[in-house]
C-alpha cells in the first residue's frame, strides 16, 4: 500500500511539473482537435460500396501531429499523459453537451442542436477506445524510430520519417478501430440498419491514413521548427532533468 501511494504521489508530481512544461498553445489544440474530432465523427461525408468516410478526417492530423511534437521533445511517455488527459477533459464536455441536452427549453426546437451535441454513446466509446489504442502506438512507434537515427536524431529526415511512419500507421488503426466498433458493432442496431461493411472501414482507414499522411507532409516543417526552437529555448528543461533523476 505504502509503495503504491508513493507511486501516485510520484505520477502526479510528474504530471504537474509535465504541464507546467508543455507550452499551452500545443496542450489547448490538441486537447481541442480530440474535442472536434468526437463531434465530426458523427456525420458521414461519404459512402460508396468500397468506401466511406467521417467527418473526423478533417481535424485529426492535428491530433497527431501535436502528439509527434511532444514525444519528439518531451518523450512517449508524456505524449502518453496528454493524450489521456485530452481524452478525459472530452469525456466531460461530452457530460456537458449531454445533461445540456436532455434539459428541457420552451425557448425554441433544439433537436437539432440536441441530436449533435448530446452525443451517441457508443460513437463516443469508439472515438475514446480507437485513439488511446492509436495515441500509445503512434508515440511509442515515433520515439523508436527516433532512437534509430544515431548520428543525426535531430534532424529533418529523422523528424520527417518518425512522424510520417507514425502517423500514418496511427491513423490507420484509429480510423480502423473506430469504424469496425461504430459503424459494424453498434450502428446497425441503433441507427436502424444503416452500417459500414469491413472493406469500408479498411478503404477509410486506409484512406484516413494517406490524407493525414498528406497533412503531416505539409505542416511537419511547422513542426520540426517549434521542436528545434523549444530545444533552443530549452522549453520544459524542469521536466527533463526530472525525468533524467528519474531514470538513473
Amino acid at each position: 500500500m505504502q509503495y503504491i501511494n508513493q507511486w501516485i504521489k510520484r505520477e502526479r508530481e510528474e504530471m504537474r511539473l509535465l504541464l507546467r512544461s508543455i507550452p499551452a498553445t500545443v496542450v489547448t489544440l490538441f486537447v481541442v482537435s480530440v474535442i472536434c474530432m468526437n463531434l465530426l465523427a458523427n456525420k458521414t461525408l461519404l459512402q460508396l460500396p468500397w468506401i466511406a468516410l467521417d467527418g473526423g478526417i478533417l481535424i485529426s492530423w492535428l491530433s497527431f501531429m501535436c502528439m509527434d511534437i511532444i514525444t519528439k521533445h518531451f518523450g512517449p511517455k508524456a505524449s502518453n499523459r496528454i493524450s489521456l488527459l485530452a481524452c478525459g477533459i472530452n469525456l466531460l464536455t461530452c457530460l456537458i453537451f449531454f445533461v445540456a441536452g436532455i434539459i428541457p427549453s420552451n425557448a425554441g426546437d433544439y433537436t437539432a442542436f440536441n441530436g449533435i451535441f448530446g452525443g451517441t454513446w457508443f460513437i463516443l466509446l469508439g472515438s475514446t477506445v480507437a485513439f488511446i489504442a492509436s495515441a500509445i502506438i503512434n508515440n511509442t512507434l515515433n520515439w523508436m524510430i527516433g532512437k534509430g537515427f544515431k548520428k543525426n536524431p535531430d534532424g529533418k529526415l529523422a523528424y520527417a520519417m518518425r512522424t510520417y511512419v507514425s502517423t500514418f500507421i496511427g491513423q490507420f488503426l484509429d480510423n480502423f478501430i473506430f469504424s469496425i466498433i461504430v459503424f459494424v458493432i453498434f450502428a446497425p442496431v441503433f441507427w436502424d440498419g444503416f452500417y459500414w461493411t469491413p472493406l469500408q472501414c479498411a478503404m477509410c482507414a486506409l484512406t484516413g491514413a494517406v490524407a493525414e499522411l498528406i497533412m503531416e507532409i505539409i505542416f511537419s516543417p511547422i513542426g520540426y521548427r517549434m521542436t528545434k526552437r523549444w530545444q533552443k529555448e530549452q522549453v520544459g528543461q524542469a521536466y527533463l532533468e526530472y525525468l533524467n533523476r528519474e531514470n538513473r
